[in-house]
């Protein structure tokens, strides 16, 4: 099975192909099945996932405390569901500098 930043970076080229329609919520859905298909292979929970803290990153950055879904949140600040989704990428990009800016940052603090 690839590895998930590997698929996201293939939808993202190619969204149509992937997804059916360029839509947050045909991502949100295939992300779904993904997951669903990983844990029916045994793929163990402990693998990395770089998705992980984006639910929590994306509350933060738009400043909402209720318990809506990423995609909803994106696709609520965004004119329709293509435009979402390449919202989803350029923050999803945010995302991944966010960490590893911080992952840089520990390892000059840790050779200092």
């Amino acid at each position: 099975m690839d590895y998930l930043g590997d698929v996201l970076e293939k939808i993202k080229k190619k969204p149509a192909v992937y997804l059916g329609r360029p839509s947050i919520v045909c991502l949100q859905a295939f992300l779904s099945g993904y997951n669903v298909a990983q844990y029916q292979l045994g793929v163990p929970l402990t693998a990395e996932n770089p998705l992980d803290g984006f639910q929590e990153w994306i509350q933060q950055k738009f400043g909402i405390e209720s318990s809506q879904s990423w995609a909803n949140i994106i696709l609520f600040f965004s004119q329709d569901e293509r435009d979402a989704l390449d919202r989803f990428f350029e923050l999803f990009e945010e995302f991944q500098q966010r960490g590893r800016s911080s992952a840089s940052n520990r390892e000059y603090t840790q050779v200092k």
